[in-house]
């Protein structure tokens, strides 16, 4: 992730920290800056997410289902909305989705707090979308932060109801196949609306929710050949009616095949009415000689499948059935023609076509999916007429462009971190050359969704080689706004599938990577239990560079926890592993991080010698961030000693460095420890904007610790300028920060920062704060923790006197 050095598996200035929550805004010095709460309370209004995809194009009738609808709303003259959840239900090819965005976005201004979408993809031939990722999605929609997002769904449905509470939005639950999809996005309470889509009837949500139901048919006759009419209206002279209602009949009087067979007469505006309709029934006997006895409905639906996927040119069909292989929910211009071995230009045209033909949606610019039943169909014809190899060598070259494109991206978010050895492409179309970071952080963010589809996909085909270069790859190219839970939940996908392979080296990367990312979401059991297997492993094959990297992580995991001999323990038993398998590079990192434990534990003079040896190795071999981090530490220590100039030299070309190298996480830690120099030399104004970039920064990418830490810095600050009551509240936002992390250390540290805030006005509020910060500091022992237990203690004895 951005902010973390992850890969081999880095330094420790993720570690002197905790991790953070709230936002902050820059104002004056005599104004402050205001730091407010979590989405969804008083004092910060929600995001107010605009999710509704686009309204409908020629949408005709349904004027008695669109006058339940509503129904639902009460008091239309701004009166209060019902608390409702309707779930409108149907055979496939009804157009719910429809009907519901229609009317979604006649009444979203009745909900000023937004709409939210999600399209479960319930019926998708592939995996549905679970509960828990919709939750990740809405819950980042609303303002939170990849970080703050619990990993428990039950407790990620708790913020979500939170958030919602009195809050008046419109949700749209799209393509819902169970209630167990669906509850855990409904709100608790408030003025919210929620509606779902399904081709189930959703008893449950009846039974237990009090939902209440809307049936959807096929269209009434004169509808139905309504809906023909708008669609052809511009394209074609006026049909005889009777030839019309034919059609319609042979639509079976459903939207989506109502609205194919639509397009291709429009489409078509010199081929005769009759002739549509002799296409269409020779369809018709097609389907009645392979059906198995089908609903006529579905019949219906895929008869108008066929005819019109059989009108497309050759190059348009095979296209067609080709994207039905895509593992995704959604690609991309690049990934269709990768699929398909196309040039770009060429894809380009086919896949206008097959969007006017309305086989294929498009959702933005280069962007398309399909509807679930033509994905389905799609499919079909892709197993049924492309031979089996050609269809496995569609998958791999897809595969290999996702895989050689995330490696490219790799380069930009995150280039200190070595790359996964790659066989070459089978791709004809080269992967996306990225030129900033930006660019491809934008990737990253719009291809999230389709990453664990590659990884299931690659399994799937027994492709276990891509399967375990596309997750370690991918752990290296996930977006800002990605968690780790992201990238965990298909993980362990690949790291069996480097075990099916028997490929040690893919085990030992994926170990480490599962590793630090339980580390990263502060499941450090089971971190640690993934990285003692690598370790274990690395010993049996006798890979020492592994080791040592296992050994270096091992150190992390300790220091995470506070357990500060232990953590420099294995970082010095990791600096000798490097150095005995030739890796002086991972030796000066890993003596960085002893540096950086040292310095933790208050152990000045062995800080500095670890800091001065690290430093020089890094310059030597002009290793960017890692010259960054130490110049991090070496400011720290000068801060240690009251050396602010050296400090602030230090500091200021760190900075340098993680602005050269486009690295926020890096600027917006360094950003922390420039606002201490800043503060301590009496420069409150430049203090307090140091302390806001950094919990902006920090708040962008998931980092609930490291942002509370820059209330922390400005709660010092507004202290320092006499303000105490400001000081005070930040340090409580801060010390509940903590506390909700289970980070013992940082709240002692806040709570002795809050009682000497409120000191002054309240001593007895003040007691109470060291009292519990002592309960906090006694599992530490190391010099920092025995030197501020004494402090606390005096404290306390002179409050007490």
């Amino acid at each position: 992730m951005p902010g973390e050095s992850k890969g081999q598996f880095g330094d420790s200035s993720n570690d002197l920290s905790g991790e953070s929550r709230d936002v902050v805004q820059a104002g004056s010095v005599s104004g402050g800056i205001h730091f407010h709460q979590a989405p969804g309370t008083p004092d910060r209004p929600l995001i107010v997410p605009r999710q509704l995809p686009a309204d409908v194009h020629a949408f005709v009738n349904r004027a008695e289902e669109l006058g339940q609808l509503n129904a639902v709303l009460t008091g239309r003259d701004g009166g209060q909305v019902v608390v409702s959840v309707h779930v409108v239900a149907g055979t496939a090819g009804a157009g719910k989705t429809s009907l519901v965005l229609h009317w979604a976005h006649q009444v979203k201004d009745r909900f000023p707090d937004g709409q939210l979408f999600a399209n479960l993809r319930g019926y998708d031939p592939r995996e549905p979308v679970a509960a828990e990722q919709a939750l990740r999605g809405f819950l980042r929609a609303l303002g939170v932060a990849s970080g703050d997002i619990p990993q428990d769904v039950d407790d990620a449905a708790a913020l979500y109801r939170s958030l919602l509470a009195d809050r008046r939005m419109l949700i749209v639950l799209d393509n819902a196949a169970t209630v167990g999809q669906v509850r855990p996005l409904l709100p608790g309470s408030g003025g919210s609306l929620v509606l779902v889509t399904s081709r189930s009837r959703l008893a449950g949500l009846t039974v237990r929710d009090g939902a209440r139901r809307i049936t959807l048919g096929t269209l009434p006759e004169p509808e139905a050949v309504a809906l023909l009419r708008a669609v052809t209206r511009d394209y074609r002279p006026e049909d005889d009616p009777d030839k019309l209602t034919e059609l319609a009949r042979l639509c079976a009087h459903l939207p989506l095949a109502l609205r194919i067979a639509a397009e291709r007469a429009a489409s078509h505006p010199h081929l005769s009415i009759d002739d549509l309709l002799a296409d269409l029934h020779d369809e018709s006997a097609l389907w009645d000689a392979l059906s198995t006895g089908s609903e006529e409905e579905a019949e219906a639906v895929r008869t108008v499948f066929a005819w019109s996927y059989r009108a497309l040119p050759p190059d348009s069909g095979r296209l067609f059935r080709l994207l039905g292989l895509h593992p995704g929910p959604e690609f991309g211009l690049h990934a269709a023609a990768a699929l398909a071995a196309l040039p770009l230009s060429r894809a380009r045209q086919l896949l206008d076509s097959l969007v006017g033909a309305h086989l294929l949606e498009q959702t933005g610019p280069d962007r398309f999916q399909f509807h679930d039943l033509l994905r389905a169909y799609a499919a079909d014809q892709a197993h049924d007429e492309e031979p089996a190899e050609q269809c496995d060598a569609a998958l791999r070259r897809a595969l290999d462009w996702y895989l050689h494109t995330a490696d490219a991206a790799q380069t930009w978010l995150q280039p200190g971190e070595d790359h996964v050895p790659l066989p070459g492409t089978t791709a004809l179309l080269p992967p996306l050359a990225f030129t900033d970071y930006d660019t491809a952080a934008d990737w990253a963010e719009r291809e999230r969704s389709t990453f664990p589809h590659l990884v299931r996909a690659a399994v799937a085909a027994g492709l276990h080689q891509h399967a375990w270069q596309l997750t370690a790859t991918l752990w290296n190219a996930l977006s800002a706004s990605a968690s780790f839970a992201d990238w965990l939940d298909f993980g362990h996908l690949g790291l069996a599938s480097a075990e099916h392979a028997n490929d040690t080296d893919g085990q030992l990367l994926l170990l480490n990577q599962l590793g630090m990312s339980h580390r990263s979401v502060n499941q450090l059991d089971q971190a640690l239990d993934y990285v003692n297997r690598a370790l274990a492993l690395a010993r049996t094959v006798g890979n020492r560079t592994e080791e040592a990297h296992a050994l270096n992580l091992v150190g992390l995991i300790h220091l995470r926890a506070r357990r500060l001999e232990a953590a420099a323990a294995h970082f010095t038993e990791a600096i000798g592993a490097f150095r005995a398998a030739g890796g002086d590079r991972w030796a000066a990192s890993a003596l960085s991080n002893v540096a950086g434990a040292h310095l933790a534990a208050g152990r000045v003079p062995e800080a500095d010698a670890a800091i001065r040896a690290a430093l020089a190795a890094h310059r030597a071999s002009d290793n960017q961030q890692s010259i960054g981090n130490a110049l991090w530490l070496a400011a720290e220590l000068h801060c240690r000693r009251a050396e602010f100039e050296a400090a602030r030299e230090a500091i200021d070309e760190a900075l340098g460095i993680a602005l050269s190298l486009r690295n926020r996480g890096l600027e917006g830690f360094w950003l922390l420890t420039l606002g201490g120099i800043q503060r301590a030399t009496g420069q409150h104004g430049d203090a307090l904007a140091s302390y806001q970039r950094s919990a902006m920064l920090h708040r962008r990418l998931g980092d609930r610790g490291r942002e509370a830490l820059a209330w922390r810095g400005t709660g010092q600050t507004y202290a320092a300028m006499d303000r105490c009551g400001e000081a005070a509240a930040l340090h409580r936002q801060a010390a509940a920060v903590h506390r909700d992390l289970g980070d013992a250390w940082e709240l002692a540290v806040e709570l002795d920062h809050l009682a000497a805030a409120v000191h002054p006005q309240d001593p007895e509020a003040a007691h109470a704060h060291w009292a519990e910060a002592l309960t906090h500091l006694a599992p530490y022992t190391d010099p920092r923790a025995t030197a501020m237990r004494s402090r606390v203690e005096r404290r306390l004895g002179e409050a007490a006197g």
